[in-house]
């Protein structure tokens, strides 16, 4: 049995512990905002927080998470920060088919939790694991900056 902290509830998951988070979350938690994409760690679609930082919940097995805060996008609207992401991705039209978002959501808000006014370097570094099939980068930046303009980060 491994025990989670998923957005600030605990859930005892009885799988094998090497079990991958996403399919924990997915199809035994029930949080399906967090999207398979790849499965090999290189699109970025399920992407989820553990303690804060962005990991790839496709090839983290759930061993790795116990005693640590997972983080997935059901939770960013009631985060200050993932909030102004979120609002900034709809004012700015972000997504197009929306696949790929929660991951780009997920990847955003850390950044701005880590460095308030993140430079266009600093930006696409942080992104650069997130891939959008429609080719919104130029939005997704934009979105990112705004929320920096609006000092709604960190």
């Amino acid at each position: 049995m491994t025990s989670l902290n998923i957005n600030g509830k605990q859930h005892d998951i009885d799988l094998p512990e090497d079990t991958p988070l996403l399919w924990t979350l997915r199809d035994h938690v029930g949080l399906t905002g967090t999207k398979f994409g790849c499965g090999m760690a290189l699109c970025g679609a399920c992407t989820v927080h553990l303690d804060g930082e962005p990991i790839r919940s496709c090839i983290t097995p759930i061993s790795a998470a116990a005693g640590k805060k997972v983080t997935t996008i059901e939770a960013m609207a009631e985060d200050k920060v993932g909030h102004a992401v979120q609002e900034a991705w709809i004012a700015l039209g972000v997504p197009q088919c929306g696949y790929c978002q929660a991951g780009q959501i997920m990847s955003a808000t850390a950044l701005l939790k880590t460095t308030a006014k993140p430079t266009d370097k600093e930006i696409d570094d942080a992104m650069s694991g997130n891939i959008c099939r429609c080719g919104t980068y130029t939005r997704i930046r934009a979105a990112i900056k705004q929320v920096a303009d609006k000092g709604a980060a960190k």
